[in-house]
Parts: C-alpha cells; structure tokens; sequence
C-alpha cells in the first residue's frame, strides 16, 4: 500500500490523500485550496489521473474538503464519491455555491484588472461551472454511520461520526491482500464535545496507521469566558457605540451555532432585540439541510424541538437570499448584525460589508472560525493600519474581535485525548491538515508524550505503508 498527501500537507485546506493498494486507488476528500499563497494548486492538474480512480471518500462537507470534486469529474473521474446523508446533501449545496461564487468573482475581477491595466495569473475562467457541479452530485452515494461498506474488492470502509459539522466523519478502511488485512483510519476534522447542535465525537475503532487532524496542535482554546458569554459582551458593546456587528462566517455548522447562540441569549433577555442578517444563500439552504437530520442533532436540541423551539430562528432574524436584499442592508442606519461568508474572508458577501465597515471606528468584525495564513481574515486579524478590500484601500478603524471557543475543530489536549482513546493504538501517526510549524510542534509532543511514531505529511510526498 502507498499514501500521496496531494493537499493539506503542510498547509490547513485543500485537504486531498490518495491510498493506492494492490486492487485499487481511492482518494480521501478532494478540498478548494484556500490559502493564497498555495491556490495555484487549484489550477494544476492532478497529480493522478482523475480517471484512474476507482472512488473518492468524503469526510466532510467543508469547501476545503469537497470543492475541488466538480473539476476532478471534469477531468474523467467516474467512479462514485461516498458520504455520509448529510454530507452529500451540504455538498451538494457547497459546490452549486462555490460554481456560482467563482463566476461572480471572476466578473467583477475582471472589470477591476482592466480598470486597473493588470494581466491576470490565470485565465478568466472559473474552476468549474455550475454544469460541472451537478455532474458531480451525480455521483454522489450516501453510506450509514457505523455500517461496513466495500468500497473495492477487499476493501471495506466505516464512517464515524467526528462531531465537527452536521455528517461529518472519521473514515477507517480494512484492506484484505495476500492473505493480510491492514486498517488506517483517517480522522477526518476532530469535533468537540458539548458543541450546539450536533452530538459529540464517537471514538473510531483503531487502527495500524492514523492521518490525524493538526489544525489547534500546537494550543489549547482559550475558554476562561463562555462563548455565550464572550458573544454577549460584544454584541452589547457594539449596541453602545452604535456601530454594526460584521461576523465573517462559514456557512456550515458556524452559521447555525451562531443563531443558536443569538435564539438563547434574545430568549434570556441578556442583548438587546437585534435585526440579524443572515446574508448567505448558501448558509440558509444548509440551516434548511439541518432540520432535514434532525436525528443527528444532540439531546438538548432535541429537547428545543420538543418544546416547539427552532434553535435556528428568532423574530429579528432575515434570511437574504439576493444579491439586491445584500446590497439594502448596507443602507440601515443603526446597529444591526450582519453573517455572511465566506469565513476567512476569501470572496462572497463578506467583503461588500467589510468594505461598508472596517473604516468605521463604531462597528465590530468578529471572527469565530480559523483564519488561514494568508487568507484576508488572517491579514485583518492582524490590526494593519491600512488593508486592501476589492480593490480599495482602507484605514482599518474597526474594532477587531475574535471567539476561539466557536472553533469545530479539536484543540491539541482534545486530539490527543481522541487518540488515546483509540483501541488499538496506532503503530504510526501521520499529521494533516495543519500549518507546518504547528504540525511538527504537535508531532514531536505526540512522539514525546506516547512513543508512537509521529510525522508530518509532506505534499505530494508517496509513502511505503
């Protein structure tokens, strides 16, 4: 058996693995590269001929998991892409979204190249088009949590549920060659416990090899404040200076925590009514999805439910699906919240607000999800005197707040507390999905802390297994 890390070695997103055995070559997620020093990647070819795959595996429905699948398909991919319900339904959003974003973008790029006399990098096509999207979703097959699946002679493979999106999961294969069977397990995005909405992480049964998640490997969240606490004070405090909440925000699961949030603290009384914008086409259609699988919702929603509350939705809240409803909501006068994507503020109706808020010393932008080096979120985070948003450069007077405790993803205590729990221990640690420094800091801790033999994925590194 071999393993090829074609994405998220070294880096956060993109994340892509190829598992080559005896009998078959699967690809585990197929992610939109999103830090911009790595996307010219986006544009390559793949590294393997799309056609000589026999299946592709999905964890999750994130972008940088799923969002490169539609251009895999173009390019001959045939086989079927397995995920759980609730995944291929998100992804399916995903994608059509993603499809529509990029020719979005590339217009209004264009228009500022040539206004600007720029050449572009790469041509004034999009990735994928939305034809292109539906080809894939056509070859989407949903599987069961905890239900064995042959995915290829002699290859069997079982999801479990990781707790970090509504669907998502770790994914172990079992493969049977020359009278041997060898397992990996590939932990997918690690979860949190007692997160809103969605039940918490199940421990996978273990496995001789581990891809493991090092997004937080290197620090713990810091949650001296509860969230609902954290969100509280800046919402009140923005009301105070009159100003406008801007949250960047992913449209899957991030979204849904934060109307979560805003449903109990309204219902608490602890802020005041406030007109929310959730201005995502995309994040409306997956709170739709939400309660679609309510059967994986955790006790205490269901609890809500029971009681005839939507944990999603409250009177001050406005779904905006048009790009003209998105365009009015800069008009309002007064404090109003506005969510919209995309989280790390890499396109989408984020940066309209941003460019209607930054300048303003009265409105807050709150960042509740990981910002990718590189990435404009990032780059404000770091409190610039100036910053470059669609083409213009303005004075950042905003306030800048962050809330580490909405994260879906694992710390390094809690990763390290999954994997100790994994029964059998694996025999060798691969890390993923994690900046380089963070991944060998959580590396050499890993080895230091359980002997087990621990590195860092190397992009398009292939490896003996």
């Amino acid at each position: 058996m071999h393993l090829t890390f074609l994405g998220a070695a070294g880096n956060v997103t993109g994340s892509s693995t190829l598992l080559e055995t005896g009998s078959a070559r699967i690809l585990i997620d197929c992610g939109f590269v999103q830090e911009r020093k790595f996307q010219d990647r986006n544009w390559e070819p793949f590294p393997v001929d799309p056609s000589s795959l026999d299946v592709v595996l999905l964890t999750h429905a994130h972008l940088d998991h799923c969002g490169l699948l539609p251009r895999l398909v173009a390019q001959g991919f045939k086989g079927s892409i397995l995920g759980t319900a609730a995944t291929c339904d998100i992804a399916a959003i995903i994608l059509r979204d993603s499809a529509r974003i990029q020719q979005e973008d590339l217009k209004q790029k264009q228009k500022r190249h040539q206004r600007e006399g720029r050449e572009p990098k790469h041509p004034y096509t999009p990735l994928y088009d939305p034809d292109d999207a539906e080809d894939a979703i056509q070859q989407f097959s949903p599987v069961s949590f905890e239900k064995s699946t042959e995915i290829a002679p002699g290859i069997r493979a079982v999801w479990y549920e990781a707790g970090h999106i509504l669907g998502a999961a770790s994914i172990r294969l079992e493969i049977e060659e020359s009278g041997e069977t060898k397992s990996i397990l590939f932990s997918g995005d690690v979860g949190r416990k007692d997160m809103p909405l969605i039940r918490d992480p199940v421990i996978p049964h273990g496995a001789e090899t581990l891809i493991l998640e090092s997004t937080y490997g290197d620090r713990d969240h810091d949650m001296h404040e509860a969230i609902s606490d954290q969100l509280a004070r800046v919402i009140n405090e923005t009301h105070a200076a009159g100003g406008n909440l801007i949250i960047p925000s992913f449209a899957v699961e991030r979204a849904q925590d934060l109307l979560f949030h805003f449903t109990r603290l309204l219902r608490a009384k602890r802020i005041p009514p406030t007109m929310v914008f959730m201005d995502s086409p995309m994040a409306v259609r997956v709170t739709e999805i939400f309660m679609k699988h309510k059967n994986l919702f955790d006790a205490k929603t269901r609890a809500m439910l029971d009681q005839g509350v939507n944990p999603c939705d409250f009177p001050d809240l406005k779904m905006t699906r048009t790009r003209e409803q998105s365009k009015a909501i800069n008009q309002i006068r007064g404090t109003i919240c506005v969510i919209a994507g995309s989280g790390m503020c890499t396109g989408g109706r984020i940066k309209h607000h941003l460019l209607s808020n930054l300048a303003r010393p009265e409105s807050t932008v709150l960042f509740v999800g990981y910002q990718a080096e590189g990435t404009l979120g990032r780059i404000i985070l770091r409190k610039p005197e100036k910053i470059r948003v669609l083409g213009q450069e303005l004075e950042l007077k905003a306030r800048i707040e962050q809330i580490n405790g909405f994260s879906g993803h694992a710390d390094r205590g809690e990763l390290q507390t999954w994997m100790e729990a994994l029964d059998p221990k694996p025999e060798r640690i691969f890390l993923n999905h994690g900046e380089a420094t963070v991944a060998q800091t959580f590396a050499e801790s890993l080895n230091k802390k359980t002997g087990i033999p621990t590195e860092v994925a190397e992009y398009q590194k292939r490896l003996s297994l």
